[in-house]
């Protein structure tokens, strides 16, 4: 039998969000116990609030928006590494002692971020895990057409643009703000479906992993 791993951080009005984006405002709007006939909720949200996925045209004008990313590259084979580095920063050379196999499309990083979901779920952190640069050029020279990382962004705070956009002008599909803190290394079949946001850059979505 199948094992599920759900890998997306629950929603809710504490949800994280990056320093500065809309809180996310989940409430009801009708409640029974107030004598109405029946419950029902409103929820306002940036497309980048909780796990989510970045399209290209989150940095590019002419890149794809979500609405427009095919479904294979959201569905299909994926390999999960762990970088222990005690930095803020994965190098080209940590990715390539990762053990990345050959033939991997998708590929999620879990990091000591994932550690954040259990600790201290609700409150930005500073100093989380991302990639630079080099990893960033090193991910388009795999042929990677997805990348995740656990934590908010796959770039640093204070680079914001340079990475995404290495990756994007590249067609690859990034996908954050997962928890990996259940997941051990290893090869699973990722379903990452967003909801179908026509012209825009990004999308909620619910991310699971199947192992077996």
């Amino acid at each position: 039998m199948q094992k599920i791993f759900d890998i997306s951080i629950p929603v809710s009005s504490e949800t994280v969000t990056w320093e500065g984006d809309e809180k996310v405002r989940l409430h009801r709007v009708l409640k029974m116990e107030e004598g109405a006939q029946f419950n029902l909720s409103s929820l306002s949200m940036s497309v980048h609030n909780g796990t989510h996925i970045d399209a290209p045209y989150h940095f590019l004008p002419d890149g794809a928006t979500v609405d427009k990313i095919p479904l294979d590259i959201l569905i299909g084979p994926a390999q999960v590494i762990e970088v222990k580095d005690k930095g803020t920063l994965i190098g080209a050379d940590a990715l390539k002692s990762a053990g990345i196999g050959e033939k991997i499309k998708r590929l999620l990083i879990k990091t000591r971020n994932s550690d954040i979901w259990k600790a201290n779920p609700n409150e930005f952190q500073q100093d989380f895990v991302s990639i630079n640069k080099r990893a960033a050029e090193y991910l388009v020279d795999l042929s990677i057409v997805l990348i995740g990382i656990d934590y908010l962004s796959i770039s640093p705070a204070d680079n914001f643009q340079s990475v995404h956009k290495i990756l994007m002008s590249a067609g690859i599909i990034i996908l954050e703000t997962i928890d990996l803190s259940e997941v051990s290394p290893g090869f699973y079949d990722l379903y990452c479906l967003p909801l179908k946001l026509q012209g825009v850059e990004g999308a909620p979505v619910r991310a699971v992993l199947l192992q077996g």
